[in-house]
């Protein structure tokens, strides 16, 4: 329909839009070829986040973390969730030097050591698994698993005339032999591959640097597995994070809290950091609510129905 033809009639603007395609098929956004108009910083940054949106996913893992660290702020991820995702994260950068149990720690059982000596570092030790050496430790002829060693051990002893070593060796599991440099992620997919456990480090010589388990990957990523063997361990009740913040238990005592940050908190009228600052709120706040106390700023990780669990401490500028 032509338009109105009138002394009041304004020829309407016209705008010449282009629109380009990036490298795998992202579209940039449509641009007036005119100059943009710069409306100040909230214009900019409203078209910053747009760019961004495009652009899709986190170009990096540190940026990937990032946004999972916003999600964990928004009540989105527990901290236990967030840290189990950091830590699959991190061992695909991490190589078996960084984890493995080095070489003086080793408990091995030497080839011709007799039954008796064996079963007493069998039970001594706790461990389920042990490389067998020969003359030296870098002569690894085996893996020997404890359950191997009892059932041989209740169907009867050796003959009378065998070697101390005879039987041992006859028991003998085939010992993976792998480098430093291997990448944990690299080393965990062999694992599941061939179903072994253990594997034993060679460094560049080729002599024995050490040992490394699946349990030891695997805590990598979530974190220390306890056993019946290993002694109890506190649970740590403040943990620092990798972008200066602090993960702190709402149950940990205002007494600690001061001593580890040097504030001056009381507990005259609460004892734990929790009642502290759901004081502060008054109210029981949900995850992602944020509260000031001095020079930090505490913000809700993990809630329930009944009581804050967690929350994320930063320290804030002072004005």
């Amino acid at each position: 329909m032509p338009a109105l033809a009138g002394p009041s009639a304004t020829p309407a603007p016209r705008f010449r839009y282009t629109c380009s395609t990036r490298p795998f098929g992202d579209v940039l956004p449509l641009m007036p070829n005119d100059p943009p108009s710069t409306t100040g910083p909230a214009h900019r940054s409203l078209w910053d986040r747009l760019g961004h949106m495009l652009a899709g996913e986190p170009r990096n893992p540190e940026e990937l973390l990032e946004e999972l660290r916003e999600a964990q702020s928004n009540g989105l991820l527990t901290g236990e969730t967030y840290a189990m995702i950091e830590g699959a994260i991190r061992v695909t950068e991490m190589v078996v030097g960084d984890v493995m149990v080095p070489r003086a720690q080793m408990v091995t059982l030497d080839i011709d050591d007799d039954l008796q000596t064996i079963l007493d570092t069998v039970v001594e030790s706790g461990h389920s698994r042990f490389p067998v050496h020969g003359e030296d430790k870098d002569e690894v002829l085996g893996i020997l698993l404890a359950k191997d060693l009892l059932r041989r051990n209740q169907n009867g002893s050796p003959n009378p005339g065998s070697r101390p070593g005879q039987a041992l060796r006859a028991l003998l599991r085939h010992a993976v032999m792998i480098p430093e440099s291997m990448r944990l992620n690299v080393l965990l997919a062999e694992f599941r591959r061939s179903r072994n456990h253990m594997a034993v480090v060679v460094d560049e010589y080729g002599g024995v640097a050490g040992l490394v388990t699946i349990e030891d990957v695997l805590e990598e990523i979530v974190g220390e597995i306890d056993d019946e063997h290993d002694d109890a361990v506190p649970p740590r009740m403040i943990v620092a994070q990798a972008d200066g913040s602090w993960l702190v238990d709402a149950l940990t005592p205002i007494e600690d809290f001061n001593e580890k940050f040097h504030t001056v908190f009381s507990d005259e009228e609460y004892d734990t950091v929790g009642g502290l600052v759901t004081a502060e709120f008054g109210h029981l706040p949900d995850p992602g609510e944020t509260a000031s106390l001095g020079e930090y700023s505490f913000d809700v990780t993990r809630a329930d129905d009944r009581r804050v669990l967690q929350f994320r401490v930063r320290r804030v500028a002072s004005a």
